[in-house]
């Protein structure tokens, strides 16, 4: 019996501590706000989800209501475009999309899927310049900081008439 009673004290003058360590700890952290949802990635989910929609509005109403201008007061005025065809800046990128849509006014590009992380906002579409057309799944990644879009990467494939599978790209 005496070996189990050391054992039980042992252990309990070893853990003590480490209980008023964890106790110190939590009654220092401070709470939540409701801001800031507490989770366990530590990432801020009301701000990736505000980014969110500020991206999905965005690109509503500029790539499917053409509202360039309008819809551009979300973009920075240095915007850093990594798609080679468009040029950087916001002046620039309004311009060219301005020109493409009085080109192709029936232009659309249908929201498949959204997802954040951090500042970044990922888009899965499907863009076709007029209805009949198979169109393109474009997978379009935008960097948020403080309420505007400042960065923008694109991949785009084209939609074949045939596939080697049953799959679809959306």
């Amino acid at each position: 019996m005496k070996t189990s009673k050391s054992i039980r004290i042992a252990l309990a003058s070893l853990a003590l501590p480490t209980v008023l360590a964890l106790a110190a700890c939590s009654a220092a952290a401070p709470a939540a706000s409701p801001a800031e949802p507490a989770n366990s990635s530590g990432r801020d989910l009301a701000a990736e989800e505000a980014n969110r929609e500020l991206v999905l509005e965005f690109y509503d109403r500029f790539f499917n209501e053409h509202e360039t201008e309008e819809a551009a007061e979300v973009i920075a005025d240095d915007y850093i475009q990594h798609n080679p065809a468009v040029p950087d800046g916001k002046e620039p990128f309004v311009s060219f999309f301005t020109g493409f849509f009085a080109e192709n006014p029936e232009s659309r590009a249908e929201i498949v899927r959204s997802a954040t992380d951090g500042d970044l906002v990922y888009l899965h579409v499907r863009s076709t310049d007029a209805p009949e057309q198979l169109g393109s799944a474009v997978v379009d990644v935008f960097r948020v900081d403080d309420g505007m879009i400042v960065e923008h990467w694109d991949v785009i494939q084209p939609v074949p008439a045939e596939a080697a599978n049953d799959n679809t790209m959306f």
